[in-house]
């Protein structure tokens, strides 16, 4: 049984009055010690307290109005997620401006399109790099630009000493909730990116109603949260944004690849947000180690354990011996996959992609509550989440309070409630397309609610494969099913207007050294590797494994291993880390072809 729309009561009432600045500045007049943020000093962390905060963000407000900043004046940030980030983002709501993320990895064609269709006024870089790349575009309306490496808060604090705090103050106080608080540019399946934007509104509504949703984790006293996903992104920016708003102590993190774990072991956060391939890389990374220590089989039988453990929770079904057994593996296995994350994580959010069931078990199981969200740019993030109290794996959990979630005739997910953007920039043609006439957002997403109201994605509307035989296939549930193989990083699923669904596939390189190792293939290069039957015999399980999630006629009936795995920096993937099909599809045509020859 289904049900086709479902609400739930708002715990944050929609504001009249107030916006983001008062964030900071109430926390800096009622609890000035209390620490909110830590900055990177040397091989360790520098607290920073309320008042410290208000000061700081107030100092290089000033910067940005002796500037020249005037209210309602677009303001882009370049940069990856760093301390500076946060400061310069509640900085430029300070002047009165709207802040417009760039991404660090940003093509010059995206920055030219983002800075002009934003007629953005300044821009704050991380990098010289990053300098020259904006200097190299069109920027027909930009007057300053500043680089966060040559000490920018320092230098904006310098430039604004004249400026007086009865400014500053006007201008915080002009603002409500109704006014632009940030244009995110999203890049659809086509065309240029469109500048979603979000209100002041939108944000205190997000933030106030998934803190209060979810109060056991982000309320949490001497609670703390590392945030590693780019701040450019809107999942990235409701973190920030959360944890300011709950008083949760933030720690950034700019460079997940090489300083993720290290800065979770210093830092210890009690709670992280992450995408699912942070967390399938953890279990990857476990287990690619164990393999490595002639541990592989008590490691798989760790995990079974804690997945029939999780299992058991939902059931209300443990036995004796199963328990025994997870006390046991606990010691061996468990406690050190909660100590790679720094020891204290209790619970994570995961969002931006599906986490598939049997992640989400396994780190139940091992003592990490993985709570999957689903929401997008449009929605200021989360839409629906799992919450402690109300829990299902596998689905992407409630509407959060104060959104209503329907599902149309066609599949599709409609969103509606306080969190929902105020529309694009300047482009009615997209506003008109995307809301139907009685307000819903659409968010081209299938899914279907369940009886409790708990929300599961199936693929996206725009992304069915259509066989030749007419066989509607969405290809995320197969490929979620695929990456789930520890030797598949990505895989894209194609077929359309093809007899039958078949697939690109490539290979994991942490986990391939151990398997070269274990199967004494050391020596091969990665071209002769893609065409080893014992390789294809290992993905093949992994792709008999996915096709159990289908039909006959949906399932994948032959596969490619590419010779490189898909990235960003090749633009195969989108800044969140999903795929952009119709690059990868361009790309690899010859492949695809031959599939189906």
């Amino acid at each position: 049984m289904s049900m086709n729309e479902y609400s739930v009561k708002t715990m944050e009432p929609v504001p009249s009055t107030g916006n983001l600045t008062n964030l900071v500045s109430d926390r800096a007049r009622f609890e000035p010690t209390r620490t909110m943020l830590s900055r990177p000093l040397g091989e360790g962390w520098q607290k920073v307290s309320a008042s410290e905060f208000d000061e700081e963000v107030r100092a290089t407000a000033k910067g940005l109005i002796a500037a020249g900043i005037q209210i309602g004046d677009r303001v882009a940030i370049m940069a990856r997620t760093r301390y500076e980030w946060t400061i310069l983002d509640f900085a430029i709501w300070y002047a009165g401006a709207v802040v417009v993320p760039v991404y660090e990895t940003s093509s010059t064609e995206q920055i030219d399109w983002i800075l002009t269709d934003s007629s953005a006024v300044a821009i704050i870089v991380e990098t010289p790099t990053h300098k020259e790349a904006v200097e190299s575009v069109s920027k027909p309306t930009l007057k300053n630009i500043w680089t966060m490496t040559d000490n920018v808060l320092a230098q904006l604090a310098k430039l604004g000493e004249k400026v007086a705090d009865a400014e500053i103050d006007a201008r915080r106080n002009a603002l409500t909730p109704e006014t632009l608080a940030t244009l995110i540019y999203t890049s659809g399946t086509t065309g240029k990116p469109k500048g979603v934007q979000l209100t002041h509104g939108n944000f205190i509504s997000e933030c106030g109603n998934v803190v209060a949703g979810a109060s056991d984790l982000f309320l949490k006293p001497g609670g703390s949260t590392l945030l590693f996903l780019p701040v450019a992104h809107v999942f990235g920016r409701m973190v920030e944004i959360g944890a300011i708003r709950a008083g949760l102590h933030l720690a950034h993190c700019s460079d997940p690849v090489g300083k993720l774990i290290p800065d979770l072991n210093s830092f210890k956060p009690t709670f992280v947000l992450a995408v699912p391939r942070i967390f399938e890389k953890v279990y990857n990374g476990a287990e690619a180690k164990a393999e490595a220590g002639g541990k592989g089989e008590i490691f798989r039988k760790a995990a079974a354990v804690a997945i029939a453990f999780s299992e058991g929770l939902d059931s209300g079904k443990i036995s004796v011996a199963l328990r025994i057994k997870h006390a046991l593996f606990d010691k061996l296995v468990y406690s050190k996959i909660r100590a790679t994350l720094g020891g204290r994580v209790e619970a994570a959010i995961s969002g931006g992609a599906p986490l598939g069931a049997r992640l989400g078990h396994f780190y139940r199981g091992a003592g990490i509550r993985v709570l999957e969200g689903y929401g997008l740019t449009e929605t200021t993030a989360g839409a629906t989440l799992n919450l402690t109290s109300a829990y299902r794996i596998g689905s992407v959990g409630k509407p959060v309070p104060g959104t209503t979630i329907k599902i149309d005739d066609d599949g599709e997910v409609l969103i509606k409630g306080a969190i929902v953007m105020k529309g694009y920039w300047q482009n009615d043609a997209a506003n008109k397309e995307s809301f139907t006439d009685d307000g819903f957002y659409r968010s081209g997403d299938l899914g279907k609610l369940d009886n409790d109201g708990f929300l599961s994605i199936v693929g996206r509307k725009k992304e069915l494969i259509v066989t030749s035989g007419g066989k509607n296939v969405a290809p995320a549930v197969l490929e979620d099913r695929l990456r789930a193989h520890p030797l598949v990083s990505q895989c894209m699923v194609v077929g359309d207007n093809q007899p039958y669904i078949a697939a690109l596939v490539t290979i994991d390189q942490d986990a391939l050294k151990a398997w070269l190792a274990a199967n004494k293939k050391t020596g091969a290069s990665f071209a002769e590797l893609t065409k080893d039957p014992d390789l294809n015999a290992v993905v093949q399980t992994a792709v008999d494994e996915a096709n159990k999630a289908v039909s006959r006629a949906e399932s994948i009936r032959k596969f490619t291993i590419l010779p490189i795995d898909f990235t960003l920096a090749a633009g195969h993937l989108t800044a969140k880390l999903s795929l952009k099909r119709h690059v990868v599809a361009q790309e690899f045509a010859k492949e695809i072809n031959e599939l189906f020859a």
